[in-house]
């Protein structure tokens, strides 16, 4: 069976930074012991969050659940995270969705599942939006679109001011990481992406995934997401106990089981 190396594959771009990534061919004779006749799944792509990188939990749960439909699956590394080239400070959400976008076209072959976590809801909507032939279905974990004017918000006034007049501001992590880098590139390209104060002109079916624990992004973004979505197949689900990440073995059943979903929508039963 193929199976995507242990060591990246590398995406080079002339004009760009190279982009790491893992591609987990589609497995015919598994589709075939499953009751399929042909490779007829999308592939899946996943989309990571703000400082995450490839090899996190969810990104290799959803590969995993791919490998035992024989389906095939994206992870990558935008620029400036994990195995990619890139400094992290000239990272904005244009820069990685032209990274998205780039790994999408050059990456995959037809219908595509794109799978969203937190930062990565944000570039998998901007990317559907602008690939929307080729999207058959999305998968969001705690998205957060226009997230940047929310970390801009929470900025103190003094922090605000060091990234106006300096170019950027440390902003502590919750989660025991390294501080981030806030900087005004990537608060004003922000600016130029956001989703929320119109329609999302979108009709895939769409599975949103929130902790209602959540301390980063409110489970009330979701809500918003799914009023502004276009399409009426969208269901939104909040779990209780769960915190931004929904790494935790339930959450991941629950992420895997919205991805197989909208594959067997898609896919010959």
């Amino acid at each position: 069976m193929p199976e995507s190396s242990p060591t990246p594959q590398i995406l080079v771009r002339p004009q760009a930074p190279a982009i790491a990534y893992h591609l987990l061919p589609a497995d015919r004779e598994k589709m075939q012991g499953v009751g399929r006749t042909q490779a007829v799944l999308p592939g899946v792509v996943f989309l990571g969050g703000f400082k995450s990188n490839m090899s996190g939990t969810k990104a290799v749960a959803i590969e995993e659940s791919c490998r035992g439909r024989g389906q095939a699956c994206l992870r990558f590394d935008y620029r400036g995270y994990g195995a990619s080239e890139g400094d992290f400070r000239d990272g904005t959400i244009g820069a990685w969705l032209q990274d998205s976008l780039d790994a999408f076209d050059r990456l995959t072959i037809g219908p595509q599942i794109l799978v969203g976590s937190s930062m990565g809801g944000w570039l998998m909507l901007l990317l559907a939006l602008r690939r929307s032939e080729r999207v058959a279905g999305l998968a969001g974990i705690a998205a957060a679109p226009d997230f940047t004017e929310d970390i801009w918000r929470d900025l103190p006034a003094e922090q605000q001011q060091t990234v106006m007049t300096q170019g950027e501001a440390l902003r502590p992590s919750a989660y025991g990481d390294d501080p981030y880098v806030i900087t005004r590139a990537l608060i004003e390209d922000g600016r130029r992406h956001f989703l929320l104060g119109s329609d999302i002109d979108l009709d895939c079916p769409i599975r949103l995934l929130h902790g209602m624990a959540d301390p980063d992004v409110s489970p009330a973004k979701s809500l918003r997401v799914a009023e502004k979505l276009r399409s009426h197949d969208v269901v939104v689900t909040l779990i209780k106990d769960g915190d931004h990440r929904l790494a935790r073995s339930p959450d991941l059943r629950r992420l895997c089981d919205a991805v197989a979903e909208l594959s067997a929508s898609r896919g010959d039963a």
